[in-house]
């Protein structure tokens, strides 16, 4: 029979309920999916070997590698950028960093890429990517602390060039360098071309079949947790052994980490502390709430010279630097970074300690002289992630970039599988919406009947 224009208005009426409540649920799974993962601003390029050795189901393994990683990414003018560069024997920009600025037009442009089977010019194309593209005719930003750069190199063989040196040149240009090899790459040139801490920038899988598995580490690479409130103190040694011109070195090491911070009234706050033998405060936890005061107050502190007392720097840590009189707020994750050139003339163990059984996560930087089972001793919990050994002053920029990445709240770590749980949630709200479907037609069939 033939439904009536009631039974219509009826249907309707209904059908637009469950619709409207589907787009509700897969608007709310999209906003979760979002806020699960945000990347820091980065220009990345990822530079790709397609020389004869790679065989073209291998670079189809790299395309789907480009991919995920991609799909983990905060995409967008104004966050994550992503290029490609393509090489053998020749060099091709198969996609600039200006080009495409949603996730679905990058990963439909990776998966239009096509090998170029011949050599392996590992350099000359390191060199073009330091020179086009990274440049900003390609769609590079003018180089800022607040801006990542970032070059991802994927090879499988020995290069028929020299990387070494571009490869520095490169690095000291600010371009952080991972390298990952694959079958019987030269591991030494791995080594070469990456950036410090070799054991974070250079990865080896045993064929291209497996090169998927390194996808979550590069989407948990670029995951910033600046969402966290976070009240962090500095507890500088200013003893006589660090020397004038290495405490300037120590002081624009803080404001390296402070340029990775989201400094302001809501996010993370920053005190800081200087010891010798006794124990300065230069200023107070949420004096300074941008990082442009921060920074400044940090190259205004004076060197005090003198001894060596990490355990009195220590206590007074736990005793005033987080407490609410010195502006800690309650509740808010707190992170010690204490940093200093030799042995403590005073005994830290307790002081330590009590530290990290108040629940501050504590970060020991030593340089020189400093003892590793000391930093071990102040450090929290793996202490392979929370301290931190460097013999030159000059190289503490590495430690930097290292150990920035890792200021991020337990209870609240970025998630990077955000196209996951968002997959799934879509699939729950389409089971739902199938099971109203069926609900909506045993009415429709009721109605009928009542029709009839």
């Amino acid at each position: 029979m033939t439904p009536t224009p009631m039974l219509f208005l009826l249907l309707l009426g209904l059908i637009g309920a469950q619709a409207t409540t589907t787009t509700v649920d897969l608007r709310t799974a999209a906003a979760m999916a979002a806020g699960l993962c945000k990347t820091r601003p980065t220009d990345i390029v990822f530079i790709i070997d397609s020389s004869r050795s790679v065989r073209p189901s291998e670079f189809e393994q790299v395309k789907v590698f480009l991919a995920k990683v991609i799909e983990g990414l905060d995409v967008g003018p104004n966050a994550t950028r992503v290029g490609v560069v393509n090489y053998a024997s020749r060099v091709k920009n198969e996609v600039s960093l200006k080009t495409h600025k949603t996730k679905a037009g990058l990963i439909k442009a990776v998966t239009k890429i096509e090998p170029l089977s011949t050599g392996t010019m590992t350099g000359l194309a390191i060199q073009f990517s330091l020179n086009v593209a990274f440049s900003e005719a390609e769609g590079a930003r003018v180089k800022s602390p607040d801006i990542s750069k970032v070059a991802i190199i994927v090879t499988d063989g020995r290069p028929q060039d020299s990387v070494k040196d571009v490869a520095q040149r490169a690095r000291d240009a600010g371009i952080e360098i991972f390298a990952i090899g694959v079958g019987r790459v030269d591991m030494s040139t791995l080594k070469q071309m990456a950036s410090d801490p070799l054991d974070d920038h250079v990865d080896y899988v045993e064929s291209y079949s497996v090169i998927e598995k390194l996808t979550k580490k590069f989407q948990e690479a670029f995951c910033a947790c600046s969402n966290s409130a976070t009240d962090v103190v500095f507890l500088i040694d200013g003893s006589k052994s660090v020397r004038p011109e290495n405490f300037e070195l120590v002081k624009k090491w803080i404001n390296q980490i402070v340029d990775k911070l989201d400094v302001s009234d809501a996010k993370a706050h920053v005190g800081l502390v200087q010891y010798s033998s006794s124990v300065r405060q230069e200023f107070p936890l949420g004096r300074y709430n941008n990082k442009k005061d921060l920074k400044d107050a940090v190259k205004k502190m004076a060197y005090m010279e003198r001894g060596t007392m990490t355990g009195q720097a220590l206590r007074y840590l736990t005793d005033n630097s987080f407490s609410p009189g010195q502006g800690a707020r309650p509740g808010v994750a707190k992170v010690g970074i204490v940093f200093t050139d030799g042995r403590s003339q005073d005994y830290i163990g307790d002081a330590a300690k009590k530290a990290k059984e108040h629940g501050y996560k504590m970060y020991a930087v030593g340089v020189g002289s400093a003892v590793e089972d000391e930093l071990k001793e102040i450090a929290s919990e793996p202490t392979g992630e929370h301290y931190f050994y460097t013999a030159d002053f000059k190289t503490m920029t590495q430690i930097a970039k290292k150990l920035q990445i890792n200021i991020c709240q337990e209870e609240d770590p970025c998630e990077c599988d955000s196209l996951v749980k968002f997959q799934k949630k879509v699939e729950d709200a389409l089971q739902a919406l199938t099971k109203k479907l069926e609900s909506m037609s045993k009415r429709i069939a009721l109605l009928e009947n009542k029709i009839v």
